[in-house]
């Protein structure tokens, strides 16, 4: 298995976890963003930096995953492409994205991006709580073993 990580917008707390895992289990990851993150010494952990620009990051790790690798993201349209590949994919909160209902959360994901986009104010998400963050390391975990 290879842990792909949609890095941009990945909380620092959750790439420290990702980090620990990746030791731990000696499972390579690799972290993809259009600027230089601060990475442990490790040969299991890498870099891949990705030019600025729309979907940059997300194109290049569409174009790189395999089926049965895992994608941490909170970009839906990017899970759905992973999910499309056979990877396996979840969120920094620790929800893991399905094939069956991801088509659903894509709706929702439209939805809300018309109503920003009329006006409309949404909100954005809750800040990552202790909860968020055990649900993401046990999630994590059993999809390592």
């Amino acid at each position: 298995m290879h842990i792909w990580v949609d890095a941009d917008a990945c909380p620092k707390v959750i790439r420290d976890i990702l980090f620990r895992a990746a030791e731990r289990t000696q499972t390579p990851l690799t972290m993809v963003a259009n600027h230089p993150l601060p990475l442990p010494g490790s040969t299991l952990i890498k870099q891949l930096q990705v030019p600025q620009g729309f979907d940059v990051a997300d194109d290049e790790i569409v174009s790189r995953i395999a089926p049965g690798e895992l994608l941490i993201t909170a970009d839906i349209p990017l899970a759905a492409e992973a999910l499309e590949k056979g990877a396996l994919v979840i969120s920094p909160r620790g929800e893991k994205f399905e094939p069956g209902t991801i088509r659903a959360k894509l709706t929702m994901r439209d939805f809300m991006d018309t109503l920003r986009s009329s006006g409309i104010q949404t909100g954005g998400p809750p800040t990552l709580s202790a909860a968020d963050r055990q649900a993401f390391a046990n999630q994590l975990d059993q999809l390592l073993r």
